[in-house]
């Protein structure tokens, strides 16, 4: 299996619990050194890797898989967030943004689906938010780029459906990691969180929970898997208009 965005907070948390569920764990992200050492902890296999790079991002899947062995699980995790209004963002952040949360994920899951299939089966993970529901201030195109990859994986579950691979989108509020830590620079981001945590309408997600719930919900086959568990009004509401239309288009074939 791969993990994404591996070398800290979320992903390495995932990676941990993964190895931990008997899983041979692929590492991916930028930072050599951090890899190299969770992968020796875990077992595992490093490949450093930026995202950002168009020729290294096209061939990652192939790459790992020559060098490590099949993909069974791809959990795409790796994201970034520069907080602050988005008429402030350069355009090498706004892209950032773009490519890192939403197309980064996509091309994985495009290289992947094939093998999967070859082989006969797989599971793919996007790791989205709850901002893909509703955000705080600072955060329009990170929340727009998680609302993609949560509508993207639910589209993309349709059109599976029938085939032997599974897709599971995970739905969290506020982690206690570097990009959170990174958002609260903007003090209406800051704000916000700290209301939210006050009134406890989403209280924070220890990375290690969320691992824990992540590798559950991959062996059960969840669809959905979110956290705090208080969330799941929310998660309710959005997941109704694709049911309504699910139910509308029974009996229509989702492939050519």
């Amino acid at each position: 299996m791969l993990v994404t965005g591996a070398s800290r907070g979320i992903g390495r948390a995932l990676a941990s619990h993964f190895a931990d569920a008997g899983a041979k764990v692929a590492l991916v992200a930028r930072d050599r050194v951090a890899l190299e050492e969770l992968a020796d902890a875990l077992g595992g296999t490093a490949h450093p890797a930026d995202l950002l790079d168009p020729e290294q991002l096209e061939r990652l899947i192939h790459r790992v898989e020559d060098e490590a062995g099949a993909v069974d699980v791809l959990v795409n995790n790796a994201g970034v967030l520069y907080p602050g209004p988005l008429w402030e963002h350069s355009p090498e952040q706004l892209a950032a943004q773009v490519r890192l949360n939403l197309a980064a994920p996509l091309e994985l899951c495009r290289q992947a689906i094939p093998r999967m299939l070859r082989r006969g089966g797989g599971h793919l993970v996007n790791v989205a938010s709850l901002a893909g529901l509703a955000s705080v201030s600072g955060m329009s195109t990170y929340s727009a780029t998680k609302a993609g990859l949560c509508q993207g994986g639910a589209a993309l579950r349709d059109e599976l459906k029938g085939l032997p691979i599974g897709v599971t989108t995970v739905m969290v509020g506020g982690v206690p990691t570097d990009l959170l830590e990174h958002g609260a620079e903007y003090a209406p981001f800051a704000k916000g969180f700290a209301r939210l945590r006050r009134i406890q309408l989403v209280p924070d997600t220890s990375a290690d929970d969320l691992g824990a719930a992540v590798v559950r919900g991959v062996v059960q086959g969840k669809h959905t898997v979110f956290l705090p568990r208080r969330a799941f009004p929310f998660v309710a509401a959005v997941e109704a208009p694709r049911k309504i239309i699910r139910l509308a288009l029974l009996g229509v074939k989702r492939r050519a």
